[in-house]
């Protein structure tokens, strides 16, 4: 792409190893991007694509100034269901987003968008679960050419408060029985520690096998039990630990590690992202929920910057905390080129909305015809 006035450059990254080589720079640049996640760092981005990308497809917008990077968007080629740039991270990353750079973000914006509006006009480019405040939507907002915006997953959120605050949002009798399961915790001596970094890679391994324990007989996402999703987290966790994006956390009894809990940080919120509980916790009755939220207070604590993010996922015991619920957006950005493709995904976000909504309510009738 051409240079984008005196100070600003954009081109468009399509090599794997020039991906791979902007850690340093990615780093510095996701740091100075107020809303950013940890889904947006790059040894989360990085470890997905090795793991999940496609070769050829790869497609980073990168703007710099003077040689400094000050803008970015993670995507990939797609053709199913329809040809499409979507952002890098896919079905297991919570949230997606491109990254500015809060010191220039009127001028990364202006060069970012029309660097997005040139690949637009090759594909249409779909941003999946989008958090409310997101930098995208300064994309969206100042979008020259077709565009739409449609809901995504729910996800629930508590203030960034201790336990003891957290209990206070609660009716009378279910805290108590709170209080009741932390202390039955205690009373059996389970210890908790946070994971050293060069610890990471074996905790790592030991969560994903507890988790597989867990659901062993259950329903549990397929996705989390396939070889290249735990390289991907023992690839990217460490590193994640490193520059403060993650913590583990360890649990311990009679000097067996029983649960293990990756929770993900960043200036905006906390986020426990996945944990694995040996099924000796669930026979013991161990509220396990408990115990982990228990944990991920103190990250978040007093830090009222900061949400407490259950993430994705309406699960009913999410329910117990009261939780905040909030929306996530997909973003769909088109030129004149590319806008019957951005009509098609809209009727397939639409006819996949109602067969969602017909299934839900089949359910709650309890299946009967």
């Amino acid at each position: 792409m051409a240079p984008h006035g005196p100070a600003l450059t954009a081109e468009v990254c399509t090599d794997q190893g020039e991906f791979g080589g902007l850690a340093a720079a990615w780093a510095r640049l996701h740091r100075r991007c107020r809303t950013a996640t940890p889904f947006q760092s790059h040894a989360w981005l990085h470890s997905w694509w090795l793991s999940y990308g496609r070769r050829g497809r790869l497609r980073v917008v990168l703007v710099r100034r003077d040689g400094e990077l000050v803008a970015a968007a993670p995507l990939m080629r797609t053709y199913l269901p329809l040809p499409a740039l979507v952002p890098l991270g896919g079905a297991i990353s919570d949230f997606t987003d491109v990254l500015l750079d809060d010191a220039c973000a009127d001028e990364a914006l202006e060069a970012l968008a029309d660097g997005l509006s040139r690949l637009a006009r090759g594909a249409l480019i779909d941003f999946r679960e989008v958090r409310s405040g997101a930098a995208v939507e300064r994309i969206y907002e100042r979008w020259r050419g077709p565009r739409l915006r449609l809901t995504d997953s729910l996800c629930l959120e508590l203030p960034a408060a201790s336990m003891g605050e957290l209990l206070g949002r609660l009716p009378a009798r279910r805290a108590q029985r709170v209080r009741a399961n932390i202390r039955k915790i205690d009373a059996l001596g389970v210890e908790r520690r946070i994971v050293r970094h060069d610890e990471v890679d074996a905790s790592v391994r030991t969560l994903l096998h507890l988790h597989q324990l867990q659901w062993q007989g259950r329903k549990v996402t397929s996705e989390h039990l396939q070889p290249r999703f735990s390289e991907h987290l023992i690839r990217s966790v460490g590193l994640m630990v490193r520059a403060g994006d993650a913590v583990v956390t360890e649990f311990r009894l009679d000097d067996a590690v029983v649960a293990a809990d990756l929770t993900l940080l960043s200036p905006g919120l906390v986020g426990g992202y996945l944990y694995g509980a040996h099924p000796r916790l669930r026979e013991r009755k161990v509220d396990v929920a408990t115990m982990l939220l228990n944990a991920n207070t103190e990250h978040a604590e007093g830090d009222r910057a900061r949400v407490l993010s259950l993430l994705r996922g309406n699960e009913p015991y999410k329910h117990h905390w009261r939780p905040e619920a909030v929306t996530n957006h997909r973003f769909l950005l088109a030129s004149r080129r590319t806008a019957p493709v951005l009509r098609a995904a809209a009727c397939d976000a639409a006819a996949r909305s109602r067969c969602k909504e017909y299934l839900r309510r089949r359910e709650e009738r309890g299946g009967g015809s």
